[in-house]
Formats: C-alpha cells, sequence, structure tokens
C-alpha cells in the first residue's frame, strides 16, 4: 500500500536544500492540498501546528513516498525527528487527513512543529516562499 507525503516548506521540490534535494526527487507528486491549522515563518523554514478547528490553511503539496526505505528516513533525519525520542523532536511525523484540491482526503505523513513558536511571525496565507534553491 502506498504512503504519502505532506510537504509545505523546504521539502518542496525547488526549495529542497542540497543535503536532501536527492530524496525528496525520489518524491512522485499527486497535487496540491490543505489542512488546518498555522503556519509559522521560523527563518530558513517554516513550522506547520495542526488545529483541525481552526478556519486557517496550510497549504502545500502530497507526494507519494519512493519504495526506498532510506527516503523516509532521510526526511525524518533532516526534519531532526527522532521516532525513539519523539519529545526531543524539532519535528514531529505523525500520519493526518489531507485535502486534495480535487476534494479528495488522503492519509499524508506531515512534519508537525514540536516546539513553542512564540515571537514566530504567521504565514496568514499558509504557504511559504523564499527563492528557490539552486539544484
Amino acid at each position: 500500500m502506498s504512503e504519502y507525503l505532506f510537504t509545505y516548506g523546504t521539502l518542496q521540490p525547488g526549495m529542497a536544500p542540497q543535503e536532501i534535494a536527492a530524496a525528496v526527487n525520489k518524491l512522485k507528486p499527486i497535487g496540491e492540498g490543505f489542512l488546518h491549522g498555522t503556519l509559522y515563518d521560523l527563518g530558513e523554514f517554516p513550522g506547520a501546528v495542526l488545529d483541525p478547528r481552526s478556519a486557517q490553511r496550510i497549504s502545500g503539496m502530497v507526494f507519494q513516498l519512493s519504495d526506498d526505505p532510506n527516503v523516509l528516513q532521510q526526511l525524518d533525519d533532516y526534519e531532526e525527528f527522532d521516532p525513539t525520542a519523539p519529545e526531543e523532536s524539532l519535528f514531529v511525523r505523525m500520519l493526518h487527513l489531507v485535502e486534495l484540491s480535487s476534494g479528495q482526503s488522503i492519509p499524508c505523513w506531515i512534519y508537525v512543529y514540536n516546539r513553542r513558536p512564540e515571537g514566530s511571525r504567521i504565514l496568514k496565507d499558509g504557504r511559504f516562499q523564499r527563492k528557490q534553491l539552486a539544484s
């Protein structure tokens, strides 16, 4: 059974830094999607805080994960997620329903910010934008 990943920041194509670009390039694009919550500007990257009751949306892309099991491990490492110590991780990977632009919902892995975003600017349009990095 296929697994999916929802990306809203530096894991999106054209935004991935050199250190993770090869893994991101192995992801198969499915389409645009969103979920409810708040997206914070943390400087070089954004952080999502989910809230299904929120009227705010976090926009991003849904990808089918590669069959290569190393890809998910590389993504976890990049996002500083340690499944054996989630409370100490910068981001926590969790499954969440994402609504595609087609209206269909699909369960996707998402990296959720695991710190208090106090003082960080809210991205009111729910989109992280930055100059695309050279590949």
